[in-house]
């Protein structure tokens, strides 16, 4: 599965208006052998994860390294400032003072990981600035659910045989749709 990137150009792929009848279409089609190149759903639906076989996404491994990168970036330039480059004497107080890195160190953790998740997020899911999106079916953004298959490169015996399980997992409509 694609996890939401079209990487081919033609797909047909069953409408289907709800989530019950989308999470039955999906067993029906596995059941029938098909491999599902992606699910478009309006809305997240609880449990879809698993039967379609979707791994859990690395992402928190990205947001809690570029925290501790953060926290390591706050505390080596504190460090350095403070003992190296402008050791000032306040009133009596030490060079290196972890207490009072803490605040800071804490904010610039926040600070790392809130902004390079957000460009994870953005890389990871193509959303850059003027991507033009490759929607599959426009319903899908509001109320409708669809299933789609790539048939990129396949005989018209394996396009009839995607059709018809389609058609008999109850999708509403079954149709096609080429990208350029």
């Amino acid at each position: 599965m694609s996890q939401g990137k079209i990487e081919h150009k033609e797909y047909v792929y069953g409408v289907y208006s709800h989530e019950t009848n989308f999470l039955d279409a999906i067993k029906s089609v596995q059941a029938d052998g098909l491999t599902i190149d992606d699910a478009y759903s309006p809305f997240p639906v609880h449990g879809i994860d698993d039967i379609l076989g979707v791994k859990e996404t690395s992402l928190h491994k990205a947001g809690f390294t570029l925290g501790l990168t953060g926290t390591v970036t706050a505390f080596g330039v504190m460090t350095y400032v403070n003992t190296m480059a402008y050791p000032t004497i306040f009133g009596g107080k030490p060079f290196w003072s972890l207490p009072a890195f803490i605040p800071v160190m804490f904010e610039t953790t926040v600070l790392m990981a809130a902004v390079g998740m957000f460009f994870v997020y953005i890389k990871r899911n193509e959303l850059f600035p003027g991507k033009i999106p490759m929607i599959i079916d426009d319903r899908t953004t509001d109320d409708k659910f669809a299933l789609a298959f790539s048939v990129d490169g396949k005989s018209a015996d394996e396009v009839a045989k995607i059709k018809s399980a389609l058609q008999k997992s109850g999708a509403e409509e079954v149709n096609t749709k080429s990208f350029e």
